[in-house]
C-alpha cells in the first residue's frame, strides 16, 4: 500500500521545476507510504516517477520503487496488493519469465509485458498503478474492478500530472484551484463527490475497473474493462446449483486466504455486526495464528441501541481473538477533527469512524486490518434492497392516473417548507421514483437539487446539475441488462454509494494513520462467483454469509437491529447542550449540517496546504 506520483511531458523535458513539484507531492503523500520514498526520470527525461511506500510484501529494498524491468524497458509505480501474484508469478516463470524479488510489482510489471492492457482480467487485488513503456513512449493507467485505491490525474494538453490523492496534486503547486461546479454539486447531492468528478475543474478520478493511455499524441479516453451489470444479468440464466450455500462458503473462505497475504500481522475491524463477525470467523478457518481484533466505541453510546461495544467484545471472546475495544470522547474528537478535515481529500460526510478505528489499529501495532465493508451491498443487507422495489411499484402506478405524481410533488414540496418535521427528500420520491436509479437517489441522496440554491451561487449550481444530469443513471440498472429487482439494488449500491463513498473514505481514512485497509468481501472474483445467484435470490441474503464460518456465530449474535457503524458527529460538531435549539434530530439531518459546512471547511484547509 502506497502513494504514486506520474509527471509526464508530451514535448520539451522534465526539468527541476517538474521534480521539485514532484517531491512536493510525494511528501503529501507521506502518510500513504512512511516505510520508504523513490523518484526516477526517464532517460528520455519525458516522465518523472516517484513512490511512498508501506512495505507489506517482500519489505526488503529490492522491490523498493520506481521499479524497474530494463530489458522490456519498462517502469512501474503502483498503490495496492496483488493477492494472486504467486499464481500469475507461476504462470509467467512457465512462459519464461525470470524474478529477482518476491513481490508483486515485479510480477505486476512482467504480467504487462506479457498480457498488455488486458493484464487487468488478470490481477485480483486492489490496485492503481502507472507503467511507463519507455520504448512505445507510453503511459499505461489502471485502477482496480470496483474502485478500492484512487487515482487522480490532470491533463492540460501538454503535461500529464497523476497521484494517489487530490492533495497530492494540489500541493505540486501547478494545478489550477479553480471549483468544478460537477464535484461540488455532486457532493451536495450525495454527501460525497461521484467520479469522474472532483471539486476542482482541472483534476478528474480514473473512473473505477478503467484504464487510460497517455503517449506523444496526448491523453486517450478511459476505457472501461469491467461491466457489474453483465455479471448480475446472468443470474437470470444460472440454473439453481444444488448446494449454491456451499458455493458461496467456499468462494467466501477463498476471498478472505486470499487477503491475508502479507509479510507483516494482518488484524481485522471487529464492529457488531455479522460482516466483520463472519469475517474473523473466516480468518480463523483459513488457519491464522493470534488473530488481532479491534473495536471502536463512543462515550455517547454507552449503554445505547447504538453501541457495538457489548456485542463486538462478545464475538471477539466466540472468536478467540486478542482484542481491543478503544472508546472515543467528545475532547478527543474536537482535537483530531482539523487533522481529520485536513487527511480528507475529498468532502465527504462519512469516514471520520473508519479513521478513528484505524488510529486505534495503528495505537496496537497492527499496519494491515480486514475489514467488512461491502457485505450489506453483496447479500442485500440495507434497507434500500426491500424498499426501493417497492416505491418504484406504488409511483408507476401513481402515473398511471393523470396529474398524479406532478401534484404530489408539488404538494410534498409545499409541505416540506411548511413542516420542518418533514422527511426533506419526499417531493423527490414523487419526481423521481418511478424510475430504479431516481428511487434509489431519493433514498440515498442528500440535498435535493432545489435546495441548492440556498447553499451555491445559482448559476454555479445550475451549470453543475447540467453537467451531472445523466450521471445517476449511468449504472444502467433500469435498462441495459436483464436484472432482477434485487439485481438492480445491488448494482446501484455497489457501484455508487460503495464506490463513492464506503470505499475512498476508507482509502483517506486508514492510510492517514499507514494503515493498509482490506476488503474481502470487495472482490472481483467473489463478485463473479456467488453475486449472480445472489441476486437471482438462490439463497436469503446475509444468512449465507452468517453461515459460511465453521464456527459461525450463534443467533444471539445475529438477531441485533441493524444500526450501522455511526457516531455521535451530530452532538460532537453542532450542539451546545441537550437542550439547545440547534438540537440534530437525525443522522441524516447530522449528514446535511456537515455538507453545508464542509462547503466552505474543506476549501480553506486545502487552501492551507499550498
Amino acid at each position: 500500500m502506497c502513494g504514486i506520483v506520474l509527471i509526464a511531458r508530451g514535448t520539451g523535458t522534465v526539468g527541476p521545476g517538474d521534480q521539485e513539484a514532484g517531491r512536493r507531492m510525494l511528501a503529501r503523500l507521506a502518510r500513504r507510504g512512511p516505510d520508504g520514498s523513490g523518484e526516477w526520470v526517464d532517460p528520455a527525461s519525458r516522465v518523472y516517477l516517484g513512490h511512498r511506500r508501506l512495505a507489506v510484501i517482500d519489505p526488503g529494498p529490492e522491490a523498493s520503487q520506481p521499479f524497474h524491468w530494463p530489458e522490456a524497458g519498462l517502469s512501474v509505480v503502483f498503490n495496492g496488493e496483488i493477492y494472486n501474484w504467486k499464481d500469475l508469478r507461476r504462470e509467467l516463470e512457465g512462459v519464461g519469465h525470470r524474478f529477482m524479488t518476491r513481490s508483486d510489482t515485479e510480477v505486476l510489471i512482467h504480467a504487462y509485458g506479457q498480457w498488455g492492457a488486458e493484464v487487468v482480467h488478470h490481477l485480483r487485488g486492489m490496485y492503481a498503478f502507472a507503467i511507463l513503456d519507455g520504448r512505445n513512449r507510453e503511459v499505461f493507467l489502471a485502477r482496480d474492478p470496483y474502485g478500492i485505491k484512487p487515482l487522480y490525474y490532470c491533463f492540460d494538453g501538454e503535461v500529464l500530472q497523476v497521484a494517489s490523492q487530490v492533495k497530492a496534486l494540489l500541493a505540486g503547486g501547478v494545478v489550477s484551484r479553480e471549483p468544478d461546479p460537477a464535484g461540488w454539486v455532486g457532493f451536495l447531492l450525495w454527501g460525497s463527490v461521484p467520479e469522474p468528478y472532483t471539486v476542482y475543474r482541472q483534476i478528474r478520478s480514473l473512473p473505477a475497473g478503467s484504464t487510460l493511455v497517455w503517449n506523444m499524441h496526448g491523453l486517450e479516453a478511459p476505457v472501461t474493462r469491467f461491466d457489474f451489470g453483465e455479471i448480475l444479468a446472468e443470474g437470470e440464466e444460472i440454473p439453481d446449483p444444488p448446494d449454491f450455500e456451499s458455493e458461496i462458503r467456499i468462494a467466501l473462505r477463498d476471498s478472505v486466504q486470499a487477503h491475508l497475504v502479507a509479510d507483516v500481522p494482518v488484524g481485522a475491524f471487529l464492529s457488531a455486526g455479522v460482516d466483520s463477525g463472519s469475517l474473523v470467523g473466516l480468518m480463523r478457518d483459513a488457519g491464522y495464528p493470534d488473530i488481532r481484533t479491534v473495536t471502536l466505541g463512543f462515550e455517547e453510546f454507552q449503554r445505547r441501541i447504538e453501541d457495538e461495544v457489548p456485542l463486538a467484545e462478545k464475538t471477539a471472546r466466540h472468536h478467540g481473538t486478542r482484542h481491543t475495544t478503544r472508546i472515543v470522547g467528545k475532547r478527543e474528537f474536537q482535537d483530531d477533527w482539523p487533522r481529520i478535515l485536513e487527511a480528507m481529500d475529498q468532502p465527504s460526510v462519512d469516514g471520520a469512524n473508519t479513521w478513528f478505528v484505524s488510529k486505534a489499529t495503528r495505537e496496537v501495532g497492527l499496519k494491515v486490518a480486514l475489514s467488512g465493508v461491502g457485505g450489506d451491498e453483496l447479500f442485500g443487507g440495507y434497507p434500500s434492497f426491500h424498499e426501493i422495489p417497492v416505491w418504484v411499484r406504488r409511483m408507476r402506478r401513481l402515473s398511471a392516473i393523470p396529474l398524479a405524481r406532478p401534484c404530489g410533488y408539488l404538494l410534498a414540496r409545499t409541505g416540506v417548507s411548511l413542516l420542518p418535521a418533514l422527511p426533506p427528500k419526499l417531493p423527490a420520491l414523487f419526481r423521481y421514483g418511478q424510475a430504479w436509479e431516481g428511487a434509489y437517489f431519493a433514498r440515498r441522496g442528500l440535498f435535493m437539487p432545489w435546495e441548492l440554491s440556498r447553499l451555491l451561487d445559482h448559476d454555479f449550481a445550475e451549470t453543475g446539475l447540467g453537467q451531472l444530469d445523466p450521471l445517476p443513471w449511468q449504472t444502467g440498472a433500469g435498462s441495459g441488462p436483464v436484472l432482477t429487482d434485487l439485481g438492480r439494488v445491488m448494482l446501484l449500491e455497489s457501484t455508487w454509494y460503495l464506490r463513492n463513498q464506503l470505499l475512498r473514505d476508507a482509502d483517506w481514512a486508514s492510510m492517514d494513520h499507514s494503515v493498509e485497509l482490506r476488503t474481502p468481501l470487495v472482490d472481483w472474483r467473489l463478485f463473479m462467483t456467488i453475486a449472480p445467484g445472489l441476486a437471482a435470490r438462490t439463497v436469503p441474503g446475509k444468512d449465507a454469509l452468517i453461515r459460511a464460518p465453521g464456527f459461525p456465530l450463534p443467533a444471539s449474535q445475529t438477531g441485533r437491529e441493524k444500526t450501522g457503524f455511526g457516531m455521535p458527529l451530530g452532538s460532537w460538531l453542532f450542539e451546545e447542550n441537550k437542550g439547545s435549539k440547534d438540537r440534530v434530530r437525525s443522522p441524516g439531518e447530522a449528514s446535511r449540517r456537515l455538507a453545508a459546512g464542509l462547503l466552505g471547511a474543506v476549501v480553506r484547509v486545502s487552501a492551507s496546504q499550498t
